[in-house]
C-alpha cells in the first residue's frame, strides 16, 4: 500500500493508484471522504510496471494496458500521477507506443462512504478487530452536475466529495467511461479533482477548475523553509546520512494544518494512517527527539498541549483536571467517538520533562514563565489523581467504557504481563511512569529554584523525587535472572515479572541508582531482550514473547532511542553505539526510513529486519528515532549555565561512524556546528 500526505490529508492506495480496500481511500479531518477510484481499461485492472513517492505529498504510478477488450500486450502505457494537499489530484495520461490506432473505454469508479477513521481502523488486523469490527456505512448515492462537470458524494449531515473532471465522459451512476481513440504514438490526459468539503459549505474557490499550481507551489515552499531551518547534516556514513535526511522529510511530512489557520502548524501528527492528528504522548516524545531542529516544535507542543490540558473530572473521556490529553479528534471520528480522550498516564510528566529541556535548550527565563502555570497544573495532576490509591505510585485504571484498558505506552490491552503470560488487572502502575515523575520532580525543582526563584517549592519536589527512587527500587526490583525492575506493579501491588524494554526507560530518568546499573544494561543488552537489530519491547525468555506480537516481542526504534540516551548518561558508551549503529543499520533495509515497529526475530537468524506488517511509516516518533541517535552519538548536550552546546562523548568515537558535519543547530540563540573527524567531537559557536 501507498500513503501521500500532507499534514492529516492523505491518501492510502494499492500499487497502481486504486482506492477499494476496507482501509484505503482519501482522508481529511479523520474522515473518509472517498472510499473506491478505480481506473479501469475495458473493464479490466490494468497491469503494474513500477510505483514510487516523487514527494511525501505526490507520487507516480506507471502501468500497462491488460489484455482485453482486443488490446494486445503493451500497446498502452499508462501514467498516474497523485498530489495531495488540501484536496487531492489525479493527473492520468495515457500513450499509444504501437504502430496502428488503437480504441478502448477508460472507466473511472467513485465511491465515499465518509466513515469515520476510528472505524475504518477497526478493520485493520493488527489495530484493530475485523472480525468484531461494525460494518461500515454503505457508500452514498452521488449524483452528477453536468454544468460543473462534477460528481458530488454527499452525507446526510452535509459532509461533500466533489470529484471534478476535466473532460466530459459517459456517464452512469457513479462511474464515467471515456471512449479514447489514439493514433500510433499519439497522447491522451485526464485530470481528477478530488475536493473534500467538512463544514456543509460552498466548494472552496480555489479548488474549482483544479487551479492545483498555487496549491503545490505553498507546499513546496513550505517543505523547502522547513529544510532550511533545520541542521544540514553531511556524513561519509551512509545510513546516517540518509536516515537523518528522511527524518527532515517525515517531519515535514507529519506537520498539521491549524484548524482556524492556513499556515502549517509546527506540530507533526503521531503517524500515518491512524494517528494523523495530536497525541500527546507521541508529540512529546517526538519534540524531545528533535531538540536538535531548534525550539519551535517543542514550543509549540507545550502551547497546543496546555490549550488542550484537561479542567474537570470527566470519567467519559478519562480526564482530570491538569492531565495532559491523549489523543484528539476532529470531524465524523468526534462525532462518533470522542473529540478528546485522556487515557494516557504518561503524557503528563512527560510534559514536565520537555517544559525543562525546552528551557534547559534555550536558556530562556519566559518559557519558564510562560508555561509556568500549566506545568503546576500538571504537578497537581501527578500527586492529586495519578496515585490512585495513595502509595506513592502513578497508576492508571481506566473509566471510560470506550476508554484504553492500557494507559502507558505499550497500550495494547495484551502488553501487562507477568512472566508466566497472565494479564496483570487492577490499577496499573508502570515502571517507566515512575521514572518520568522522578526526573519531571527533579526537573521542576531545578526551574523553581533557578528561575522561579521558590525555593520551598524546590525543596519539596527534591525531597519527594529523592523518596520516590527509595521507594521504588524496593517495589519493583526484582532479584531473580540476574535482577531487573518489574514492567509494573498489578493491582494488588504484585511486581509484574516479565523482562521489558521498558526498564531502560529508567535509565533515561536517572532512576536507577549506580549500583543497579550493570544489571539493568546486562538485561537491556542480553540475548533474552538484544535481537542484534535492537532492544525487543519483551525478553524471548517470558511466556507471552513473540516476535511477531505488538508490544510484546518487537522492536520499536523510538523505544531504542530513548533507552541509547538512558545508557549515554549513565556514560555507557559501548552499548549506546551499538543501538545506534545496529537501528541505522536496520533503517537502510527500510529504505533509511524507519518504521513505528518491526519483528524482535533474531539477526543472526534473518538476513534483514522483518517488517511488521501494518506498522506506520512515516510515524512522528520512529522519524525522530535518527536525530536522537545522532545526538547520543555526538554526546550532545546543552550547558544553561554557560549557555553552551556541549559534547560529553568519548575521546574517540568507533571507526564506523567516518566524518560528520551537523551544521546550523540553534541553541541559546546561537548557532552551533559539530564535527567529527578522525573519531573526535569538535562543538563551535558559527
Amino acid at each position: 500500500m501507498f500513503t501521500i500526505l500532507e499534514g492529516s490529508t492523505f491518501c492510502i492506495c494499492d500499487d497502481i493508484g486504486d482506492v477499494g480496500e476496507a482501509t484505503s481511500g482519501f482522508f481529511t479531518q479523520d474522515t473518509r471522504f472517498l472510499s473506491r477510484l478505480c481506473l479501469r481499461v475495458n473493464g479490466v485492472r490494468p497491469l503494474p510496471l513500477s510505483a514510487g513517492k516523487v514527494e511525501y505529498f505526490s507520487a507516480a504510478f506507471f502501468v500497462r494496458n491488460p489484455l482485453a477488450g482486443g488490446l494486445r500486450p503493451d500497446q498502452l502505457s499508462i501514467t498516474r500521477e497523485r498530489f495531495v494537499g488540501e484536496a487531492m489530484q489525479d493527473v492520468v495520461v495515457i500513450d499509444n507506443h504501437s504502430m496502428e490506432p488503437v480504441s478502448f473505454e477508460l472507466k473511472f469508479e467513485f465511491a465515499a462512504d465518509f466513515a469515520d477513521i476510528l472505524s475504518v481502523k477497526q478493520h485493520d488486523f493488527a489495530l484493530g478487530d475485523p472480525e468484531a469490527a461494525k460494518p461500515l456505512p454503505p457508500p452514498v448515492t452521488p449524483r452528477y452536475e453536468a454544468d460543473d462537470n462534477q460528481f458530488v458524494l454527499e452525507d446526510f449531515d452535509g459532509l461533500r466529495t466533489h470529484v471534478i473532471l476535466s473532460k466530459h465522459g459517459a456517464v452512469d451512476d457513479s462511474n464515467v467511461t471515456y471512449t479514447v481513440e489514439l493514433d500510433p504514438r499519439e497522447r491522451w490526459e485526464v485530470r481528477l479533482d478530488v475536493v473534500p468539503v467538512a463544514d456543509g459549505g460552498p466548494l472552496p474557490a480555489q479548488s474549482i477548475g483544479g487551479r492545483f499550481g498555487d496549491e503545490r507551489t505553498r507546499v513546496r515552499a513550505s517543505l523547502a523553509a522547513w529544510q532550511l531551518r533545520v541542521p544540514q547534516l553531511r556524513s561519509t556514513w551512509t545510513e546516517l546520512e540518509r536516515s537523518f535526511g528522511q527524518s527532515v522529510s517525515d517531519l515535514a511530512a507529519l506537520r498539521m494544518r491549524s484548524s482556524d489557520e492556513s499556515a502549517l502548524v509546527k506540530l507533526p501528527a503521531a503517524g500515518m494512517p491512524w494517528f494523523m492528528t495530536v497525541f500527546g504522548r507521541d508529540t512529546l516524545i517526538t519534540c524531545l527527539q528533535t531538540l536538535l531542529f531548534g525550539p519551535e516544535l517543542a514550543r509549540n507542543a507545550l502551547e497546543v498541549l496546555a490549550t488542550l490540558q484537561a479542567t474537570e473530572d470527566d470519567p467519559s473521556i478519562d480526564a482530570e483536571p491538569g492531565k495532559i490529553v491523549h489523543e484528539v479528534r476532529r470531524g465524523r471520528a468526534a462525532q462518533n467517538w470522542f473529540a478528546r480522550y485522556y487515557g494516557t498516564i504518561d503524557a503528563t510528566p512527560l510534559y514536565l520533562i520537555l517544559f525543562s529541556e525546552l528551557w534547559r535548550w534555550t536558556g530562556d527565563v519566559t518559557i519558564a514563565d510562560d508555561f509556568k502555570q500549566p506545568a503546576l497544573r500538571a504537578l497537581d495532576w501527578i500527586d492529586r489523581y495519578g496515585d490512585r490509591d495513595g502509595d506513592g505510585f502513578v497508576e492508571f485504571e481506566k473509566r471510560a467504557p470506550n476508554g484504553l484498558d492500557v494507559q502507558s505506552w505499550k497500550d495494547s490491552s495484551d502488553s501487562q504481563r507477568f512472566h508466566d503470560g497472565r494479564i496483570a488487572e487492577g490499577a496499573i502502575a508502570p515502571c517507566e511512569v515512575q521514572g518520568y515523575v522522578y526526573d519531571a520532580k527533579r526537573r521542576l525543582a531545578e526551574i523553581a529554584r533557578d528561575v522561579w526563584r521558590d525555593r520551598a517549592l524546590a525543596d519539596r519536589l527534591t525531597t519527594e523525587a529523592d523518596e520516590l527512587r527509595q521507594r521504588f527500587d524496593e517495589a519493583f526490583w526484582c532479584d531473580d535472572r540476574g535482577g531487573f525492575y518489574a514492567l509494573a506493579l498489578d493491582g494488588d501491588k504484585r511486581r509484574v515479572d516479565s523482562v521489558c524494554s521498558n526498564m531502560g526507560h529508567l535509565l533515561w530518568s536517572r532512576i536507577v541508582p549506580p549500583e543497579r546499573v550493570d544489571a539493568v544494561v546486562d538485561r537491556l543488552l542480553g540475548e533474552g531482550l538484544w535481537s542484534g537489530w535492537g532492544i525487543r519491547t519483551m525478553s524471548e525468555a517470558d511466556a507471552a514473547y513473540s516476535p511477531l506480537s505488538y508490544h510484546n516481542g518487537t522492536v520499536w526504534p523510538h523505544d531504542n532511542s530513548l533507552i541509547a540516551l538512558g545508557l549515554a548518561q549513565y556514560a555507557r558508551w559501548p552499548e549506546a553505539q551499538r543501538i545506534v549503529q545496529r537501528m541505522l543499520t536496520a533503517a537502510r533495509h527500510f529504505d533509511f526510513q524507519l518504521p513505528e515497529v518491526f519483528a524482535g526475530l533474531r539477526r543472526s537468524e534473518t538476513p534483514f529486519p522483518i517488517a511488521y506488517p501494518t506498522a506506520a511509516r512515516p510515524q512522528a516518533w520512529a522519524a525522530g528515532t535518527p536525530v536522537l541517535l545522532l545526538q547520543v552519538l555526538l554526546g550532545l548536550q546543552p550547558d544553561p549555565q554557560r549557555h553552551r552546546l556541549e559534547s560529553v562523548a568519548p575521546l574517540e568515537l568507533p571507526h564506523w561512524t567516518g566524518s560528520i558535519r551537523l551544521s546550523g543547530v540553534r541553541v541559546f540563540e546561537t548557532t552551533w556546528d559539530v564535527r567529527v573527524q578522525d573519531g573526535k567531537v569538535e562543538v563551535s559557536a558559527v
